[in-house]
């Protein structure tokens, strides 16, 4: 029994080997073991509170018996110290002096006597209460009854009175001694336990695979060999846990963290201080493995439940979810690979798909925020015509299609530099403004340059409002897919050239016959009006024969430049052929046509060198005519443009009828 259990119990140190032999006193089946439960004059000095708290059942357990409530009653120990009992016997001081309480302790038998020191003429009676094997006197109890009452009657009360006392202390202290037993049975228990859930500890720990199960391995298993303590698992920001016991081990004031100073010197590390008032000691344990520290294993338990042992134990069971995290996230990391190797390869199919640069921003902006679970997504392409950043792929509606200069915000610090950048908390970490970050709330941030031929083409940012809420895993996974984008965008971008090259004629830059005839086509499938002007360069032979063929060629270029700038942009020029060019005016009709001739024609005629002119045929079609063909559209306009030529050029004809010069 511990010091203070042996206090209230009564049990001392020679008493011990006698009260406590469990083992005889549980093998022996007709042995009445409570009966051999006793007390000794050593543990006369401890009994106070325990002659306090039997005095107070006995109180209660009698409190209907009228003699009982007619006197005052008090207990006193084997020296006539005062114990316990009504205040009005304590505050006279006859007791220790008094006579009938002397002979009692030195007869060690129950005495009557009287007194008129207590609410005039009482009757005093002492009874002896003593242990039950060698009958030695541990406390007396008095009584003080009106004089009236038979002296008789009041002997016989305060004896039986004594025995119910004795009977409840001695019920008390076989509570106390089963307690006792109960606490050894359950500490047993309890290392048995330990020992029982360490072995199976590390058998789980070899059966994991998952970084998730032993991080909720570790907790549970430190929690069933210490509930009282206060347990959290720091790890690092390569791994992110759902439970919430596991917390992100950040580095800021190191020095001040046992858990963070565990982390950075790799090992055990225990915080004692003694000044504080519950007494508590923080311990830090390193959680790794081959390949370095993956976390920390942070308590805080009351010095009392901690021994070296424990601390031995805390590192083994440290040591093997170290080298069981290593493994289950060597399998994970191998499980990943496979699984990127898959996107990748399902992600370059479907960018192969098609190749139209907008339809390939799209589907790789949705991509990218499923694969990588971000909430945001911009992806922005240098724009030279601009000369900026145009955002060309964007889930945050207030950013569509709008343009930031190169040098601007996160976008352009990625594009100059040309790195990725791996940012978990926009409130700390900030190497530029970003309206992204900012009109989104969000606070983690990876972005990598799109590459395009060897050339920083753009950049692709996502974001998410946690802070810290991107791994290393997914800042990788970006670049590569990343790589495979730049390949598809510089695929579309190569089709588009090459389409441009064989719509286009290389002189003039103008579209190609077979490109114009062709929009013609889509263009009636859709308008119900459109016009066609055929132009035609007045006398370009006799220029050629003049001033030579190169002249010509650049005559034949300003004239196509002025055309161009006389248009709509959703206007379609191109070269007819030889001196002849063509513009198909969609939803137009004839009278908006001649219009826009009329312009090209004054134009010409002043800004050409050497000065040249131009005639124009011009022809419609609308919705209530039937179906004009592209071919009976040109003819009409070739026909009107063959008028105006023979009839003294430098003028325009619609269909055959002369409208101005």
């Amino acid at each position: 029994m511990s010091e203070e259990q042996r206090k209230v119990s009564g049990s001392s140190p020679g008493s011990t080997s006698k009260i406590m032999n469990v083992d005889r006193i549980l093998n022996s089946e007709s042995y009445d073991w409570h009966q051999s439960m006793d007390i000794t004059p050593s543990d006369f000095p401890y009994l106070q509170q325990l002659l306090e708290e039997s005095f107070q059942e006995w109180k209660r357990d009698s409190s209907g018996l009228q003699m009982i409530l007619q006197s005052d009653w008090a207990i006193v120990g084997p020296n006539g110290e005062w114990v316990t009992g009504d205040p009005k016997l304590q505050k006279y001081l006859w007791i220790k002096d008094d006579a009938t309480l002397r002979r009692t302790l030195e007869l060690q038998a129950v005495t009557i006597g009287l007194s008129e020191e207590v609410s005039g003429v009482r009757t005093i009676c002492a009874t002896p209460i003593v242990s039950r094997i060698h009958h030695d006197v541990f406390a007396v109890l008095i009584s003080a009854a009106p004089s009236h009452i038979d002296s008789e009657q009041i002997q016989f009360m305060t004896e039986s009175a004594a025995v119910m006392l004795r009977s409840c202390f001695y019920r008390r202290f076989e509570r106390i001694f089963v307690e006792d037993m109960a606490k050894i049975h359950e500490q047993a228990q309890r290392e048995a336990s330990r020992r029982s859930n360490l072995f199976h500890y590390v058998k789980r720990m070899h059966a994991q695979n998952n970084v998730d199960g032993v991080l909720t391995e570790v907790l549970d298993s430190v929690h069933g060999l210490y509930p009282y303590a206060n347990v959290h698992l720091f790890m690092s920001q390569d791994h992110q846990s759902s439970h919430p016991l596991v917390k992100p081990l950040l580095l800021h004031h190191w020095q001040e963290e046992v858990y963070v100073r565990t982390f950075m010197e790799g090992s055990l590390t225990v915080c004692d201080d003694t000044e504080q008032a519950d007494n508590m000691v923080e311990i830090g344990v390193p959680v790794g493995g081959k390949q370095g520290v993956y976390g920390v294993l942070h308590l805080q338990v009351e010095q009392a439940q901690l021994s070296d042992m424990d601390l031995e134990l805390l590192g083994m069971m440290a040591d093997a979810a170290g080298t069981a995290f290593e493994n289950a996230k060597l399998y994970e990391q191998s499980n990943l690979m496979i699984h990127e190797l898959r996107m990748i390869n399902e992600l370059t199919q479907q960018l192969n798909k098609s190749l139209q640069l907008s339809d390939i921003y799209q589907f790789a902006n949705e991509e990218l925020l499923k694969i990588l679970t971000a909430e945001y997504c911009c992806i922005l392409s240098y724009n030279e015509e601009l000369g900026g950043l145009e955002v060309v792929s964007c889930n945050a509606s207030n950013l569509e299609k709008e343009v930031f200069e190169k040098n601007y915000g996160l976008g352009g610090h990625v594009f100059h530099s040309k790195e990725p950048l791996f940012m978990a908390d926009y409130s700390v970490e900030r190497p530029a403004d970003s309206k992204l970050m900012e009109s989104t709330g969000s606070n983690s941030m990876i972005a990598t340059p799109l590459i395009v031929n060897g050339e920083v083409r753009g950049v692709i940012l996502l974001t998410h409002r946690n802070r810290h809420y991107f791994s290393y895993d997914n800042y990788r996974l970006l670049q590569a897919l990343t790589s495979h984008i730049g390949l598809a965008v510089g695929n579309a971008s190569l089709h588009a050239e090459v389409r441009w090259m064989a719509n286009r004629d290389m002189l003039t830059e103008l579209y190609a016959r077979h490109y114009l005839d062709e929009a013609i086509h889509e263009c009636q499938s859709r308008d119900f009006c459109g016009s066609l002007i055929v132009v035609d360069i007045d006398q370009f032979k006799q220029v050629n024969d003049t001033f030579g063929h190169q002249r010509g060629d650049k005559i034949l270029k300003q004239v196509s430049g002025i055309v161009k700038t006389s248009i709509r942009q959703s206007d379609i020029a191109a070269r007819w052929g030889g001196e002849e060019l063509a513009v198909y005016l969609p939803g137009l009709g004839i009278e908006q046509a001649l219009q826009v001739a009329e312009r090209i024609r004054i134009r010409v005629a002043e800004e050409t060198e050497p000065r040249v002119t131009v005639s124009c045929g011009i022809s419609e079609w609308n919705w209530m005519h039937d179906r004009v063909s592209v071919e009976s559209l040109f003819y009409r306009a070739d026909m009107a443009l063959y008028d105006a030529k023979n009839s003294g050029r430098n003028r325009i004809v619609i269909e055959r009828t002369e409208v101005c010069e």
